[in-house]
C-alpha cells in the first residue's frame, strides 16, 4: 500500500465514512425518533442540527471527495485501471450524493434553520422533515456504496 492512490483512497474512506455514518444514523435512529416528538421540538432540534451540520460536515465530506478524485488520478497515471475504476465509481457516487443533498436536503435544512431562528413564523416542520426523510435512505446508500468502492480501491 505504498502507492499514492492507496493513500488518497484511505483518506477518502475516512472522510466519506463520517458522512456515511451520519446519514445512516439519520435514516435508522433520527427519523423514527423525530416521529415521536411534537412539531415545536422537531423544528428546534432539526433546525439546530442542520445549522451545525451544514457548517461542519462539508469538511470531512469535501476531504472524502477530493481524496477520491486524487486517488483516481494517481491510479490512472500509474496505469492501474481497475483501481482507478473503483475510485472513479466512488467519486461518481459521491457526486450523485452531493447533487441530491444540494437539490433536496440543503434547501430543507435552510428552512428548518430559519424556523428554529424564528419560531413565531409559520413553518410546517413536519412536512419539511418528511421531505428530508424521503432522501436520507438514498443518501446513506450512496455513501455506503462509495465507502465500499473506496475499500475495493485499497484492496486492488
Amino acid at each position: 500500500m505504498t502507492q499514492p492512490a492507496h493513500w488518497f483512497a484511505l483518506i477518502a474512506v475516512l472522510g466519506t465514512a463520517v458522512v456515511y455514518g451520519t446519514d445512516v444514523f439519520g435514516a435508522i435512529v433520527q427519523r423514527p425518533a423525530l416521529a415521536r416528538i411534537d412539531d415545536h421540538a422537531l423544528l428546534a432540534v432539526m433546525g439546530n442540527i442542520h445549522r451545525y451540520g451544514d457548517r461542519r460536515m462539508p469538511v470531512p465530506g469535501g476531504f472524502g471527495m477530493v481524496a477520491a478524485a486524487i486517488s483516481v488520478a494517481f491510479a490512472a497515471a500509474s496505469g492501474r485501471w481497475v483501481q482507478a475504476g473503483a475510485a472513479g465509481v466512488a467519486l461518481g457516487l459521491l457526486l450523485i450524493w452531493l447533487a441530491l443533498y444540494l437539490r433536496v436536503a440543503k434547501p430543507i435544512n435552510r428552512q428548518l434553520i430559519a424556523g428554529a431562528d424564528h419560531p413565531e413564523l409559520p413553518t410546517d416542520a413536519r412536512a419539511l422533515q418528511r421531505n428530508w426523510d424521503k432522501v436520507i435512505t438514498t443518501r446513506a446508500t450512496l455513501q455506503g456504496l462509495a465507502v465500499t468502492a473506496l475499500c475495493l480501491t485499497l484492496l486492488i
